[in-house]
């Protein structure tokens, strides 16, 4: 069963006790009591709030580092703020110091704080797939504290793979796959036409490292994508500490992480045209945090550049 989005859904949810909330890598037990703090009740009508990114954050001890950096509201499970999905979020952290399943907090952020993608107008719901695995794990553990599944936690709502979601980032279906299955998960990084443009201004001054490049090839390493730029790139950014400035200049790709299990819209025809790539150093790699192909003339992109240039970073 799909969420309603014209109908309003009253969602019940027994939560952990929060007393342990600040610290996800406590492994003992006090963070799971045999009878629940409290109970909250939301109320969600969902599709008559306008959707909205926010940046997800830094305090947000579930989801802050989740691997991107804006929120939908209202969420999945109808918190219209990120204050509210923060609270709520918090009674799920000891779950996580019971490490039943590698993707228990990807599942998680899925609903508190699902991704603000350029292409979508709405949140992306977690697969399937995601939350069967993790029910599946985390369900003996929640029962020995006396916790059921929770329903708005039910996994027949949410996409079985043929739309649109969120994977598992261990799905051994995935993992399988050598080509990314288009058109059902958008790449995170990937943007284009005027929500691209958004996004890149939105995320410059965020961004270390900025270039406008051309592409000239991409393969596969393991689950990620390595890009080779073409010929010489523009720097448009170029603002980080010395050793990672030292890292970066001897690079000679940039990389997207888990590539082979996305779409990259701006990657998946031919490599022609100019390209704005906002990207940081990551575990010695020049990783991209957005992509942006070009959508129109030269004039247009000139014009664009000055403008991310008169930002005051």
């Amino acid at each position: 069963m799909m969420f309603n989005l014209h109908s309003q859904c009253v969602i019940v949810l027994l939560v952990f006790s929060p007393s342990r909330a600040a610290d996800e890598d406590d492994h003992d037990d006090e963070g799971l009591k045999a009878n629940p703090v409290s109970d909250f009740v939301t109320s969600a009508e969902f599709g008559t709030a306008r959707s909205v990114c926010k940046p997800v954050p830094n305090t947000m001890g579930l989801c802050s580092g989740i691997g991107y950096e804006e929120m939908r509201l209202p969420n999945l499970l109808g918190h219209d703020s990120a204050r509210e999905a923060q609270q709520q979020s918090a009674a799920w952290i000891p779950l996580l110091g019971k490490h039943c399943h590698a993707d228990t907090r990807r599942f998680l952020c899925s609903l508190f704080a699902p991704v603000c993608l350029p292409e979508v107008t709405a949140p992306v719901r977690p697969c399937r797939s995601l939350c069967e695995a993790v029910r599946d794990a985390c369900l003996p553990v929640m029962s020995a504290f006396g916790f059921p599944w929770p329903e708005m936690f039910n996994c027949s709502r949410f996409p079985d793979g043929s739309e649109l979601c969120i994977p598992g980032e261990r799905d051994p279906d995935r993992a399988e796959s050598t080509d990314a299955p288009k058109g059902s998960v958008i790449c995170e990084v990937c943007g284009s036409d005027s929500e691209g443009e958004r996004a890149i201004q939105q995320n410059f001054c965020k961004s270390p490292f900025a270039f406008r490049l051309r592409v000239g090839s991409t393969s596969l390493d393991g689950t990620d994508m390595r890009v080779v730029p073409q010929g010489r790139s523009r720097v448009l950014r170029w603002q980080s500490g010395p050793q990672e400035e030292q890292a970066a200049a001897e690079q000679s790709a940039l990389w997207l992480p888990r590539g082979r299990g996305c779409s990259c819209p701006a990657l998946d025809g031919p490599l022609t045209g100019s390209y704005i790539a906002l990207a940081h150093m990551h575990s010695g790699r020049m990783v991209l945090r957005r992509l942006l192909k070009w959508p129109r003339d030269e004039k247009e992109l000139k014009k664009f550049i000055r403008m991310l240039l008169r930002q005051d970073c």
